[in-house]
């Protein structure tokens, strides 16, 4: 295992990395609409998921890995209401590459983040 970090994207919060590589596939932690300077992004849910893809994208590059080899990502939202606009984000970054997804409406997320979103990727 080996861990991957980059300070394109916020540090970990908690006693967890930003993601690990296994063999040749990359686990990220859960990203939420934090700069890499730690502060929150303030706006609505579609500018704090364009802030998740930005640190997603960040901590893929770190892994030698992208957008285009995400096998799987999980989509937390606090609001089923925004299922739309976070749809409507996520589209713009996924656009002919679909990877599997799951979406999920929970009660709380950390900082109070209206979104998070995980991801599985093949490393390149």
């Amino acid at each position: 295992m080996r861990k991957v970090e980059t300070k394109k994207a916020p540090q970990a919060i908690g006693p967890y990395s930003q993601g690990i590589i296994v063999n040749n596939m990359f686990y990220s932690s859960g990203q939420i609409a934090l700069t890499p300077e730690g502060e929150m992004v303030q706006g609505d849910v579609k500018a704090q998921t364009h802030q998740v893809f930005k640190n997603l994208q960040a901590v893929l590059e770190a892994a030698g890995a992208s957008l285009d080899t995400v096998v799987k990502a999980t989509v937390f939202i606090k609001n089923m209401d925004d299922f739309a606009a976070v749809n409507e984000v996520y589209g713009e970054y996924f656009k002919e590459h679909k990877p599997a997804r799951s979406l999920v409406e929970v009660a709380r997320l950390p900082k109070d983040a209206l979104v998070e979103i995980e991801v599985v990727a093949l490393v390149k």
